[in-house]
Order: structure tokens, then C-alpha cells, then sequence
């Protein structure tokens, strides 16, 4: 039979390239195979692949009669007699290993191999009931990497096709209520992504409320181990608006998963190697990369509608995403737990909170699956990490505690899926709780009590209060990066944007700039930029749009494609080559971004520039001079800003202005990190960073109050505003046309506005 999908023509059923299929495969693919194909017409960087079809499980299960042996052996079977759930699935497997495969189903199997270029490849199990929103399968069927070799990419199929019948996936499903027969399964077969670093993103934290921060979970090497709770991995916060990293936590890694030298059908070839020791206490992430891998889940949320579970490898200097499935538990509403009398708690251990809710009940230590039959209903289940096989006894758990593992690993997963308090990456829970009878689990704030204290740690809910326009004399302008988010934000009560970042655009490219120029596909570059730039314009119109030029630092240049070829190292790059000087120096670079703000620009005049980083004046007066000779004029439909956040800015204010730039936006970040010789950075000078100093404050006030004496638009662009509501009111004092902040600060910051407004004309 010959089916058409969007375009493409299905000459065969048994084995289709990912480009052929789409979330409306599931039937056909599975819905892992389903998902990859999905994020390739969505223009995601996914590893290319073709998908052996359950076309192809089903010829291969009704030729051997496997399927009338599957009605026979679990027709009655009890999942939870764990030495019956176990013949019955050796026998199962046994059959399908053991029985025949037809010459036609092998050889488009390997002719599919060949296709794909040959090398090393993934081969992942595809079920048509796993990776929705109600049932993940987290870890349920396997996966075989680094498998080389056409036999022994088939021989790895079948024991996909196996795993079917794993006595854990046997017990799944039957305490889902899904039928062992009639359900197809697939199997993509991808290249395989020799990871620097892998892991795992949530678009929204687990457990937290909608509009919560994003997680992302990152090891060195191949991401196995993450999932299955053998390395406890680095966590980064990311606000959701903004893209601003709110918080990290690094951990030491001692080993990584990484390829091997070469793969069989049974055996991964991948291999335990150590993590060099320079390396080992390091940030398995740069900023920029947890920024590129933030806007790809906000693009894969955005296109799929719901917050997505992401997993992903960073290799070769670009990302990749191996899977995005909905996340399988989001809590509604905004929850605060209740204070509790002093003295009435004491806190045993803590870890990361993986899953919410609180439990209470006896301490159940398992070292492994031998120790399964002790676990009793209602049991809080104690171990180092668990694994698919965990799951027939989760479910009897109450909560669930482990001492390794990050909030994405396999015990986070189908804790959030089955409704479990869980807290991970305790370290030392086996040991500490074992001498306790009875303990409360609070799988929110990552801690376990002693004894039942459940009732006192109840949560109350609270809802965000609704709130409608309120018209202020200084403008509110919003921070973006991220081109999707665009429409959504556009539609709040919001004046324009204030700062849109160049840098996030730029970063998904994944390439340096200089690296496309020299190899003739400098157009693509601008065409990128004009591309998201667009968005922008066309959502806010007629709305002021405020495009700040890049203002990548050589740190961040050089982790793009390309980028150690062009990019010196520096001591200290937030004072190196960047900002107006880089553009100076670089004039047919500067052209590119030039070009598509003209290009964007012809449709959509509503589009201004803000120059960052200006040291002197000759750099701005140098920047206006280029802008010229590409015919962008200021006037009255084109303005130029510059931003304030060099102290040379605030003594020499007086000469930028002669200059004649039309406004000012204060960048309080950068402005305070260089007033108080701090990096923001420094966790052990995190203290000290505070815009609220007065050399800061003093700088900020002085600029306001000149810039509106001569009569030039002056708005504030950093975080300040953003945290600090009291910044905001001395803002408006001193007579700021507009503040620029985050989304999630809108409602927040319109109010404060408005009553400092209010207060002023009553003095």
C-alpha cells in the first residue's frame, strides 16, 4: 500500500525516514518516533534516522504466532508474584529472539542502515502507548547505543521488539489497564550523538506552579546514567520570561558514558571512562549554552502547546534533542507550605524535590530487587537510585527518597507520573533513615522528617490575582530573546520592548558569524536574524521595538560552529572585544546584522537600534558613521539609542548626548558590576552585586535627571526594576520616561508605576 503524508510518499510501511512522519504517526511509529519526526519539521536539530514501523512488529509477531502465545501466557497472570511475572516474560522474550525474521522485513531494515550512511547508531523502542501525557514509560523498553554494523542493527531490533516483554513493562501495563496484545511497536534507528555533555530540560520545573522556572539537568558524556540515577548531575534555573539563569547547582562528576569502539544487537558499545580531573568540578554548561538549550524548549512548548520533558546531548559545539514528550504531571495553582511551631520538626536529610506532596509512613531500605517483597503498601521506599524494574514496587510506596539522581532521573519521572512525593540526590538517605521507623516525605521542598508530621506540613493554595490595564505616564517596556514567545507577550498590558537581545538568536544559529561570512553564507546569517527580528516587529507593532546589536562576549563567540578559529581567549571577557569596539573592528560583521535590521524594517518602520558597550565617544560617533554608510538614518521614524553601563558613560554623559544619540537605556547589570569591580557571577561575591548601592544608585539618578533636562528619552533596561520594587519608585521620582523588565514582572510593575505616579501628584 502507498499512503501520502504532508507531501511524502510512503512507498513502504515497514521502514520510513523520520522526515516522513509526524505527531499523527503515533499508530504507526510509536510515540517516540512520532515525537523525532514532529521535531524535525519544526526545524528542531534532531540526529537524522529512519523508524522500523509496527507494520513490521506485527508481520513478525503474526508470522511466528507470538501473539496468540501473548493471549495464552498473561491471560491470567499475576503481575505481582514476582517469580510467575518472571517466567512469564523469559518465555515471551525467548520467542521473539528465538524465532524466525522474513528476508523482507531484514533487508529494509539494512537497507535502511545503509541509506543513513552506516556508522554508529541509536536503536530506541517506540511504543504507541508511551510518551503521552498520562504515561510516560519512563525506562519501560530499551535502548541500545553506539550499535555498529547492519546484523547487528537488526539483531538490536529485535531486542527492542523484546523489551516488549521485560517483566517490568509487563507489570506496567497491566496496572495501566493497557492490553499486552494488539499494541504496536516501533523501533528509530538514529545516528548516534557522540555527547560532550547530555541531559535533560523541563520548560517548566517539576512540581513547581504554571509560570514556574525551567530545570535543566546536564552530565558529562552520554545521558544514561542521568536518567537511570547513577550520577547526580549539575541543575540549572531558568526564569521563563527573560531566560535569565536564577540559579545553579554544580556537582562533582568522577565518570562519564561515553562510545565505545564498536556496538553489537545486545551489548551497547558504550563504555565507562573517567572524567579528566581538570574537568571534574566544573560547569558541565556555559551560560550561553543553558540560554541556546532554554529557547529551544520554549520553542518546542510553544509548538506543541503544553510544557515538554526534553532530553539532549551537546556535541561537536551544536545541540541536539533526542526526545520532547509531555511532562506528565503540572501543578495547578500556587502553593505555600504552612509555618510550623519551632521545635515540632526535625529535618533528617534533604535533596532536590522531584515530585510534590507529602507522605508519611515506615522507612523501607531496598538495595536491590532481591529485597522487593518487603516493601508493604503505604512504605516510604528508601534506595540509592532505582531503575525500571522499581515500578512494581513504587507502586506500593508511599514516597519515595533516594541518595543519587537529579529531578529528571528515573525515580522523578514516574514519581510525578504515579503521584509520589519523591526527593532525590539525598546522599546519604540509606543510611540515615534506616534507623527510623517512621518518617514524613516532602516531596516539594526536597526534605524528610521524623516521624508523622504530615498534618503540620499541609499546603495551603492561593491564586494570582487578575488584573486589568492601568494606563502610567512612564512607559512599561518588556526584555525578550526568544522570537516565539513574541505573540504571547504582546498580548499583555505592555508599551513595547525595551531591549530585545540579539544574542539568543544568534546562539541557535550555532555558528560564528565570521565562520558563515568567509564560507559565503553570510546572507543565511541575516536572513536568521531578519527572520526572528520579524517576529517581533510584527507582534508589538506599532509598538517600539528597541533591537539592541549583539553584544556577544569572545567566551560566548567561541563556544558557537567554528568560533575558536576566530575568537582569542581572555582573562576577563565581560571587560574584553565586545559592544561598539567589536563592530569598529569588524565592519562587514556589523553589516549583516545592519542589513537585516533594514531589511526587517522596510515592513515594519516600528523597529529602532540600541548600541551596547560604548567606551568612549569615537565609538559612537564611529557606530552612527556605519549606520550611515548603510543608509540608516536617524529621524523621525529611526532612533538610536545607546546604553549607560560603562562608569565613562555616566562621567562623559554630557559629550554621548552632543553626540546625538535619541535615547538612553541604563544597564544597571553590567553598570553596577563594573562601578563595585564585582562579577555577578562569583557566588562568593553574590552579596556585594546590588544595584541598590548608592555609587550605583547615585550614577543611575545622575543620568536620569540630565538626560530629561535636555530633553532625551531615558529608560532603564537591567534587572534592577525587576527585583526591586523600591528601584522603581525612585525611578519614576526622578522622572525615567520608561522601565524595561522581565514578562513575569509586567501586571507586578504596572502597578508600581501607577501608585508612584499617584503618590508624586499628591506631594
Amino acid at each position: 500500500m502507498v499512503t501520502v503524508v504532508q507531501g511524502v510518499q510512503r512507498a513502504s510501511q515497514m521502514c520510513l525516514p523520520l522526515t516522513a512522519v509526524n505527531k499523527n504517526d503515533v499508530a504507526l511509529v510509536g510515540g517516540k518516533g512520532a515525537s523525532l519526526g514532529e521535531l524535525l519539521r519544526a526545524g528542531v536539530p534532531v540526529p537524522q534516522g529512519y523508524v522500523v514501523t509496527t507494520d513490521a512488529y506485527r508481520e513478525f509477531m503474526s508470522e511466528n504466532g507470538i501473539e496468540v502465545e501473548v493471549e495464552r501466557v498473561l491471560k491470567d497472570i499475576n503481575v505481582n508474584d514476582s517469580s510467575e511475572l518472571s517466567r512469564a516474560a523469559n518465555q515471551l522474550q525467548e520467542s521473539v529472539l528465538s524465532s524466525s525474521l522474513s528476508n523482507s522485513i531484514g533487508s529494509m531494515i539494512r537497507d535502511a542502515y545503509h541509506d543513513l550512511g552506516r556508522g554508529p547508531v541509536a536503536v530506541r523502542s517506540s511504543a504507541t502507548i508511551e510518551d503521552l501525557p498520562d504515561a510516560s514509560f519512563a525506562g519501560q523498553h530499551r535502548t541500545f547505543l553506539n550499535v555498529v554494523g547492519e546484523e547487528n542493527v537488526v539483531w538490536a531490533v529485535r531486542a527492542c521488539w523484546a523489551s516488549f516483554f521485560e517483566p517490568r513493562a509487563i507489570f506496567y501495563r497491566e496496572n495501566q489497564g493497557i492490553p499486552h496484545s494488539g499494541t504496536g511497536f516501533a523501533v528509530p534507528v538514529q545516528r548516534m550523538v557522540p555527547a560532550d555533555v547530555s541531559g535533560v530540560m523541563f520548560t517548566l520545573e517539576p512540581g513547581s506552579t504554571e509560570g514556574g522556572p525551567m530545570l535543566i539537568e546536564a552530565v558529562y558524556g552520554l545521558g544514561e546514567p542521568l536518567v537511570s540515577g547513577e550520577i547526580s548531575p549539575d541543575v540549572y534555573w531558568i526564569t521563563r520570561h527573560g531566560l535569565r539563569i536564577a540559579g545553579r547547582k554544580i556537582e562533582s562528576q568522577e565518570w562519564m558514558l561515553t562510545k565505545g569502539p564498536t556496538g553489537t544487537g545486545f551489548q551497547d558499545g558504550s563504555i565507562k571512562t573517567p572524567v579528566p580531573q581538570d574537568i571534574t568540578h566544573r560547569q558541565k554548561l556555559t551560560d550561553m549554552q543553558v540560554g541556546v538549550l532554554a529557547e529551544i524548549g520554549f520553542q518546542l512548548e510553544e509548538h506543541y502547546g503544553v510544557p515538554q520533558d526534553v532530553e539532549w546531548a551537546w556535541a561537536g559545539g551544536s545541540p541536539y534533542v533526542l526526545q520532547s514528550r509531555p511532562i506528565t504531571v503540572i501543578q495547578k495553582g500556587q502553593a505555600s507550605p504552612v509555618e510550623c511551631v519551632s521545635g515540632v520538626l526535625n529535618k533528617l536529610v534533604s535533596g532536590a524535590g522531584a515530585s510534590p506532596g507529602i507522605a508519611a509512613g515506615p522507612v523501607r531500605v531496598v538495595k536491590d530487587d532481591t529485597e522487593f517483597p518487603t516493601v508493604k503498601e503505604g512504605d516510604v521506599l528508601v534506595t540509592g537510585m532505582t531503575t525500571p524494574d522499581f515500578v512494581q514496587v513504587m507502586k506500593r510506596a508511599s514516597a519515595i527518597v533516594t541518595d543519587r539522581g537529579g529531578r529528571t532521573c528515573h525515580a522523578a519521572i514516574v514519581g510525578r507520573e504515579m503521584g509520589l512525593p519523591c526527593v532525590v540526590g539525598t546522599g546519604d538517605a540509606t543510611t540515615v533513615l534506616a534507623g527510623h521507623s517512621i518518617v514524613t516525605v516532602d516531596g516539594r521542598a526536597g526534605e524528610i522528617y521524623a516521624g508523622d508530621v504530615a498534618g503540620p506540613l499541609g499546603f495551603n493554595e492561593t491564586s494570582d490575582r487578575e488584573t486589568s490595564p492601568v494606563p502610567t505616564k512612564t512607559k512599561l517596556y518588556v526584555n525578550l530573546a526568544d522570537p516565539d514567545s513574541a505573540g504571547k507577550v504582546a498580548s499583555m498590558d505592555v508599551d513595547g520592548i525595551g531591549l530585545l537581545r540579539a544574542e539568543f538568536m544568534i546562539a541557535h544559529l550555532g555558528e560564528h558569524p565570521r565562520a558563515m561570512l568567509e564560507s559565503g553564507r553570510g546572507v543565511l546569517f541575516s536572513a536568521h536574524l531578519t527572520e526572528g527580528i520579524e517576529k517581533f516587529a510584527s507582534a508589538f507593532a506599532p509598538r517600539p521595538v528597541i533591537y539592541r546589536f549583539s553584544d556577544l562576549k569572545t567566551n560566548e563567540y567561541r563556544n558557537l560552529k567554528g568560533g575558536e578559529s576566530y575568537e582569542s581567549w581572555e582573562e576577563n571577557p565581560m571587560m574584553g572585544y565586545r559592544g561598539s569596539a567589536r563592530y569598529l573592528a569588524e565592519p562587514e560583521l556589523f553589516a549583516l546584522e545592519v542589513q537585516a535590521l533594514k531589511a526587517v524594517r522596510e515592513r515594519f518602520p516600528n523597529v529602532w537600534a540600541m548600541v551596547p558597550f560604548v567606551r568612549t565617544v569615537s565609538e559612537i560617533e564611529g557606530v552612527q558613521a556605519l549606520l550611515q554608510q548603510h543608509a540608516l538614518e536617524q529621524g523621525p521614524d529611526f532612533k538610536l539609542w545607546m546604553m549607560a553601563e560603562v562608569p565613562s558613560n555616566v562621567i562623559l554623559l554630557d559629550q554621548f548626548l552632543d553626540a546625538g544619540v535619541d535615547g538612553i537605556s541604563i544597564g544597571s547589570n553590567d553598570l553596577t558590576q563594573l562601578t563595585l569591580g564585582v562579577d555577578r557571577d562569583n557566588e562568593g561575591l553574590a552579596s556585594i552585586f546590588d544595584e541598590r548601592n548608592p555609587a550605583v544608585t547615585q550614577s543611575i539618578e545622575h543620568v536620569v535627571k540630565r538626560c530629561i533636562a535636555r530633553g532625551v528619552t531615558v529608560s532603564i533596561c537591567g534587572q534592577a526594576p525587576s527585583v526591586y520594587p523600591e528601584f522603581t519608585k525612585k525611578l519614576v521620582e526622578w522622572g525615567v520616561t520608561s522601565v524595561s523588565v522581565t514578562p513575569d514582572m509586567i501586571n507586578e510593575t504596572r502597578r508600581i508605576l501607577a501608585a508612584s505616579e499617584t503618590a508624586l501628584l499628591s506631594v
